[in-house]
């Protein structure tokens, strides 16, 4: 059998009470062999001797000790000592005796938060009230026992859950009790662990976004090859009616046409033939008919003027 040195699972928790009250302390301890414990108070043994009243337990891992009814006499530091073969672990904690009362008050309370698989969570609040409360945690109204898997332990007024290693399986509501003899106080927070599975869907995102931008890439390219071409269209038809516009020679803008020259080894033109034959019609007369004689007019010679 192998054996391991005692561990302290839950550690002891500092309490405030009631002048007259009942106080008490517990805490879990592991090892093999089952160690044995032994309790003190500011350095001495406690016993049935020096502590009248006081009730002490061991079972199952889980040391107690009570005291019934608390005097200012037992204020002090209480020290829980386990030993074994392998080893020695010890876990201390406060008493106070005091004659005010204050209900539980969280003055931090419980956060939802997300974890991923394998990954450590802790689970924090901040707890005050007189007589110190008794806090517990809990899973979806079960109780959370403290365990190797998970730990409960306090730090002052800072109460702490923390699970070593967390699993979907883990995922719920975590509630904390804070209750003493004046008062109970509750604080509630979602924990959410994902698995390897759930890491899926992010990568998917990923390529959905991808796959988008691609998209729009390439409906840009489609819209620029779009554009050019309605402005090759454009440019073509522009030209088109410029030509024709040209081709019109609007009369205020064109020159006026001039008749080609005849040349001696082209054949006369069309019209040129025309004028001619309108031209012998309206003299049928021959060509070598001399023409009439021209008569000259003398002026008239002025008068002198006397």
């Amino acid at each position: 059998m192998t054996s391991k040195a005692p561990t302290f699972t839950q550690p002891l928790q500092s309490v405030v009470v009631l002048e007259g009250s009942a106080a008490t302390f517990e805490a879990h301890v592991s090892g093999s062999p089952v160690p044995e414990v032994s309790w003190f108070r500011d350095g001495q043994v406690i016993s049935a001797a020096t502590l009248p009243g006081v009730q002490i337990s061991f079972s199952d891992g889980r040391a107690k000790l009570v005291i019934p009814t608390v005097t200012a006499a037992n204020s002090g530091r209480y020290t829980l000592q386990a030993t074994n073969g392998s080893g020695q672990a010890t876990s201390t904690a406060e008493l106070l005796v005091t004659a005010e009362t204050a209900p539980p008050n969280f003055t931090q309370r419980l956060q939802s938060m997300t974890a991923k698989q394998g990954r450590q969570v802790r689970l924090d609040v901040r707890v005050s009230g007189i007589p110190t409360p008794v806090v517990k945690f809990y899973r979806d109204g079960a109780e959370i026992q403290s365990s190797l898997d998970f730990q409960i332990s306090q730090e002052g007024d800072l109460y702490s859950l923390i699970i070593a290693e967390a699993y979907p399986e883990d995922s719920g509501t975590y509630s904390v009790n804070a209750t003493n003899s004046v008062g109970r106080a509750t604080s509630t927070a979602e924990l959410l662990v994902q698995g390897e599975e759930e890491a899926v869907p992010a990568k998917k995102t990923k390529t959905i976004v991808s796959t988008a931008q691609i998209s729009q890439t390439r409906q840009a390219r489609v819209e620029k090859k779009i554009e050019a071409h309605f402005d090759a269209r454009s440019l073509t038809t522009v030209e088109m009616v410029i030509d024709s516009v040209t081709g019109q020679q609007l009369p205020h803008k064109a020159p006026p046409r001039m008749p080609p020259k005849p040349t001696s080894k082209s054949p006369t033109p069309p019209i040129s033939a025309a004028k001619v034959q309108m031209g012998r019609q309206q003299s049928p007369s021959p060509i070598r008919q001399s023409p009439s004689p021209v008569r000259h007019v003398r002026a008239p010679t002025p008068s002198p003027v006397r």
